[in-house]
């Protein structure tokens, strides 16, 4: 089992900037990959950005590459979303979320598929 409580929501304005933190606990040794999705209102859940607990591999989503830097803390089991140039479109609720499955494709964590456990999410507003 693995605990993941999200932080660093807020509201800014376009073209400024926000560092989102997933703070893990539980079965954290375990964990292969932590994962942020988001989802706009009236939208589906989209994928964002994901990274391995060991190497430190990344994954974005075109609609972010360039703009945002996925990091992690193995020390304080904490993974980071860092938002930089934020348009209104990154407007969502943002969610983190991690799995111990110890094989898994990028092509299953764009899907979520196996990501399974899940923070409450904390939201992010774009606008001026």
């Amino acid at each position: 089992q693995v605990q993941l409580v999200e932080s660093g929501g807020g509201k800014v304005q376009p073209g400024g900037s926000l560092r989102l933190s997933c703070a893990a606990s539980g079965h954290t040794n375990s964990t292969n990959v932590v994962a942020w999705f988001r989802q706009a209102p009236g939208k589906e859940r989209e994928f964002v950005a994901a990274i391995t607990w060991s190497g430190g591999t990344t994954y974005y989503a075109d609609s972010v590459k360039g703009r945002f830097t996925i990091s992690r803390d193995n020390a304080k089991n904490t993974v980071y979303l860092q938002m930089n140039s934020l348009k209104p479109e990154d407007t969502a609720v943002y969610y983190c979320a991690a799995t111990l499955r110890p094989i898994m494709f990028i092509s299953m964590i764009r899907a979520a598929v196996g990501m399974d456990y899940w923070g409450k999410g904390t939201l992010v507003t774009v606008s001026s």
